[in-house]
């Protein structure tokens, strides 16, 4: 067993046990060989579970040969974000200078520094985690470099006064654990009330742990309990039915009883018998209270300091209870000689004791001991979430300092990524200050990942209750982003309209420069969650006309710049002005960027052809959030970027971008919540001819009311549309790319190459012999270009225009067509009008030209990806009378998106742990797509993936120079 795992000495051997122990070892044996475990052991107070931690993890047992983390909670920190993971990683010392050295913290572990450290504070250069997956994902790695030493089991004691934190990241662990060395013992007791129950039952549920329950002892067991305690003395008959039915058959009860009847003189017999009736139930507290009663007063106080403090310091032991060291050192040695208090920590050995000394004092007397350790706990320099702990013991409203003290626990929750305890400590501050709108704010603002809704409702009421100008502008801004996250952007954008109105009315003609940036915010927020919806985007459409553009020197004018940039887009004005508008949002040397910058910026960029620069843009972001565990942001920006390959002819890259964001998405609890990457891998898998594949990559969307949003639903229309057209569905496919028109109409979006189907639609009604209609549905686009102005905005219209007229008469506009989507990015459209144009001239009779453009398409839609189109245009070449051999698939086409993705990494020279560190998985995800990456394109070594994904298979075999 590794030294970090030592606790106390070993325990003396269990009784009635042995079969749970065994248990144990077969959870720990497959946990050895890569099948992760998660077991509950449970009972109710006092039938051992604790007792069988210990003896599972004494050298010996169970768990020998594993690196074990063991750990208990206690009820004065259920509330304290992380006190879980940090009573399991206490021995692992990774907070001290030196440990923060320590190779455990390599890579992405260093993110868990701030769930680790007792005071966040106290880290130099580490700053506040941006979202609680950061120290997630950081916690995660930690254990992975623990399991790199060897199998890992973590103990955890008492996990019904674990916090929610703890908790989350357990699951968030075994969640991500397949194929790792991993066991998680977790013992709670069946009738407490558990500090984060949500999170408990959740974690079952997720992961159908092994249930090890603690039932009472049976007479046999309790007759070998008796004959430990009295060896060599033979019960009197009687003696063990009568301790069986006092205690229960509760060890701790019985070994509680029978060591009293030691002390007092007695024994197993008849005397003995009598003074069992005599106790009946309340052992332990009678215990207890009999031990006590013997002794001197300072004694009590002692035990007293130790069930409030712990094992704290002698000297603020003895200054909580107002008696000397000398009395604290002398007293835990006589309550460790009545078993009250632990061998190896100065606590009482169970929660029965504690209450046992407590109570007597009464909930006013507990209360004033409490609030008296807080005070003594601040006065010494603890943390606050130390001190906090105490008072959130104590029911009932708080005096001002106590609130204060709040207050800076719960900023300190917050360095650690810990909402839940931010939200705690901020909850009692509202009930001494239910009015105080900077409770509410910060209350809301750290409900907003955990319960939206709710943080919704507190920073509505912040906003009202908040009188200051400035103040309730901030508010309004923090109150419309949240209201993204419950699609309630029509809300939030009413707000923020309100607070800019009443904002401009007190500031001024001439604000100070923080008035500006402040106002500038708040604009630039109302454009980003007034883009959300179709009902609201019109009036926000109307209001960037007559917005000045800002110089894009500050953060919040660049934001306001991207936002500008985009919305100018789809408003259909000319691209060199958007294009402008996005390169100067961006031009920030030397300065971080922010998503709201980067991702409207690419977007506007991409539709008007500046594909390095989107494509930069994008990079940015993904490599923002790689680093700061950002995964929601990382999976948007990924989707993104597969629709702007999809849409250049990256086919495979676009697929492999789709599925890496899927493959995360599994992962997470609010995966089922994102509408994008399953868009973007549909609208991939049709252009590969995998129509099957993509309707059910459609049909997983479980997003609420999808028609309502002004981007996610239209690319979903358009890969709808496509997806029906590829199945023969045309009527099907004719409706939902009308419908796409009447849903960009009614929003007012009115960009060309923004989900063009009317390019769609002129297409398929051209092929159906529908002329007028594909005409009316080509002209429409036709307009749209004319203002966009761009050369794939012109050849989408010229080429809707070939294929609206009959035969030959398409092959004028198609020319152009070609000519112009030659220049452009637009691959997949190009290799479209490459295909119409062999038909239309093949049509007028020229087929040898026909023939050229025929297998010119087909070349075209190979090197881009599009199967579909490929075997198309080879149907036309071969009926045509041209020759061409089937179209397979290369070895390439056999990987899926991610194991193109992680073989692509591989071949640049990432190594396994950065790779997974890059996409957020394990490590073992990552073997196994290189395994199979490897068997799919017949190479046997990293070296040869460059060459293989090049050339589409294995490298050639070497010769030796005398030949064969």
């Amino acid at each position: 067993m590794s030294e970090r795992a030592r606790t106390a000495p070993s325990a003396p051997p269990l009784v009635g046990r042995a079969r749970h122990l065994e248990a144990l070892a077969r959870h720990a044996e497959a946990a050895r060989a890569g099948r992760p475990r998660l077991v509950l052991v449970d009972g109710p107070a006092g039938a051992g579970k604790t007792a069988l931690l210990r003896a599972a993890v004494a050298d010996g047992g169970p768990f020998a040969g594993m690196t074990v983390l063991h750990g208990g909670c206690r009820a004065v920190d259920a509330g304290t974000g992380y006190s879980g993971v940090r009573a399991l990683c206490a021995r692992l010392g990774l907070t001290s200078r030196k440990g923060r050295a320590s190779h455990l913290l390599d890579g992405g572990a260093r993110r868990a520094l701030p769930a680790l450290a007792a005071d966040p504070e106290t880290l130099e250069g580490l700053g506040a985690p941006e979202g609680t997956f950061s120290v997630l994902q950081g916690l995660y790695w930690l254990a992975v470099n623990l399991m790199a030493e060897g199998p890992l089991v973590l103990v955890l004691d008492d996990a019904h006064w674990c916090d929610e934190r703890s908790l989350r990241w357990l699951d968030f662990l075994l969640r991500r654990a397949d194929g790792l060395p991993l066991l998680v013992v977790a013992a709670h007791r069946t009738e407490a009330g558990l500090g984060a129950p949500d999170a408990l039952s959740d974690l079952a549920a997720h992961h159908l742990p092994a249930s090890l329950r603690l039932g009472p002892l049976d007479t046999a067991e309790v007759t070998e309990l008796v004959a430990r305690v009295f060896p060599g003395q033979r019960p009197e008959p009687g003696f063990v039915t009568r301790l069986v039915s006092v205690t229960g058959g509760s060890p701790l009860d019985a070994v509680r009883l029978l060591r009293d009847l030691r002390t007092a003189g007695l024994g197993p017999d008849e005397a003995g018998t009598r003074q069992i009736a005599e106790v009946g139930g309340r052992i332990v507290a009678a215990s207890v209270q009999g031990t006590l009663v013997d002794q001197p007063g300072w004694v009590r106080e002692v035990l007293l300091a130790l069930a409030v403090l712990g094992d704290e310091d002698t000297a603020y032991l003895a200054a909580l209870v107002g008696v000397s060291a000398l009395h604290v050192e002398e007293g835990v040695e006589i309550l460790r000689q009545a078993g009250l208090v632990h061998r190896s920590r100065r606590e009482p050995v169970h929660d029965l004791v504690r209450a046992a000394v407590l109570d007597p004092l009464g909930a006013a007397g507990v209360a004033a001991l409490r609030l008296r350790a807080a005070r003594l706990l601040s006065d010494i320099g603890r943390s606050p979430e130390e001190t906090a702990a105490q008072i959130l013991a104590v029911p009932g409203p708080v005096d001002a300092w106590a609130t204060s003290v709040l207050r800076a626990a719960a900023a300190q929750a917050e360095q650690r990524g810990a909402p839940e305890a931010t939200a705690r400590y901020l909850e009692r501050v509202r009930e001494a200050e239910p009015d105080d709108p900077d409770v509410l704010t910060r209350l809301g603002k750290a409900l907003a990942e955990t319960d939206p809704r709710r943080s919704v409702s507190l920073l509505h009421d912040a906003h009202t209750l908040t009188t200051d100008l400035r103040a309730r502008t901030a508010t309004a801004v923090q109150l419309a982003l949240t209201c993204l996250s419950v699609q309630r952007s029509p809300d939030g954008t009413r707000v923020l309209a309100d607070a800019l109105a009443d904002l401009d009315a007190g500031l001024g003609a001439d604000p100070e420069p923080a008035d500006r940036e402040l106002r500038t915010l708040a604009e630039s927020a109302l454009l980003i969650v007034g883009a959300d919806e179709k009902s609201t985007l019109p009036e926000v459409l109307r209001r960037t006309r007559d917005l000045t553009p800002p110089p894009g020197d500050t953060p919040a004018e660049r934001q306001q710049l991207a936002m500008l940039s985009v919305l100018g887009a789809v408003d259909g004005r000319p691209a060199a002005e958007s294009v402008r508008r996005a390169r100067r949002a961006l031009r920030a040397p030397g300065v971080p960027l922010g998503a709201w910058s980067l991702l409207p910026a690419s977007l506007a960029l991409s539709l008007a052809d500046e594909n390095q620069a989107a494509d930069d843009a994008l990079e940015t972001v993904l490599r923002g959030s790689r680093d700061s565990a950002a995964v929601w942001t990382y999976v948007l920006a990924l989707s993104t970027r597969s629709l702007y390959r999809l849409e250049n002819g990256e086919v495979a890259d676009a697929l492999a971008d789709a599925q890496t964001s899927l493959e995360i998405l599994g992962q997470e609890r609010w995966g089922d919540s994102t509408t994008m990457p399953h868009t973007a891998y549909a609208a991939a898998l049709t252009e590969r001819g995998e129509v099957a594949r993509a309707e059910e990559a459609l049909a997983a969307i479980k997003r609420p009311h999808l028609d309502r949003f002004a981007w996610e639903y239209h690319w979903y229309l358009m890969a709808r549309g496509r997806v029906r057209a590829a199945r023969g569905d045309l009527d099907g496919a004719l409706d939902t790319f009308r419908g796409c028109g009447d849903s960009l109409a009614s929003a007012g979006l009115g960009n060309p190459v923004f989900a063009p189907w009317w390019l769609e639609a002129a297409c398929l009604l051209g092929g159906l012999g529908r002329t007028a209609e594909a005409r009316e549905a080509a002209e429409h686009g036709a307009r749209l270009a004319a203002r966009w102005d761009t050369p794939r905005a012109h050849g989408y219209a010229l080429l809707a225009r070939g294929a609206a007229a009959p035969g030959p008469a398409g092959a004028g506009p198609l020319r152009e067509a070609v000519a112009l989507l030659e220049s452009s990015p637009a691959r997949v459209q190009h290799a479209r009008a490459l295909l119409l144009l062999g038909r239309a001239v093949l049509a007028g009779g020229a087929v040898r030209e026909a023939r050229d453009h025929l297998r010119e398409a087909v070349g075209l839609a190979r090197r881009s990806g599009c199967v579909a189109l490929a075997r198309q245009a080879r149907e036309d070449l071969v009926a045509a009378g041209g020759r061409m051999r089937e179209i397979t698939a290369s070895p390439l086409d056999m990987l899926t998106g991610t194991e193109r993705t992680v073989a692509g990494l591989v071949a640049a020279g990432a190594g396994n742990r950065e790779v997974a560190e890059s996409l957020f998985v394990t490590v073992r995800t990552i073997e196994l797509h290189l395994t199979s990456v490897y068997r799919k394109l017949g190479v046997n070594r990293r070296a040869d993936l460059t060459e293989a994904l090049r050339t589409g298979g294995p490298p050639p075999p070497v010769l030796s120079a005398s030949g064969p």
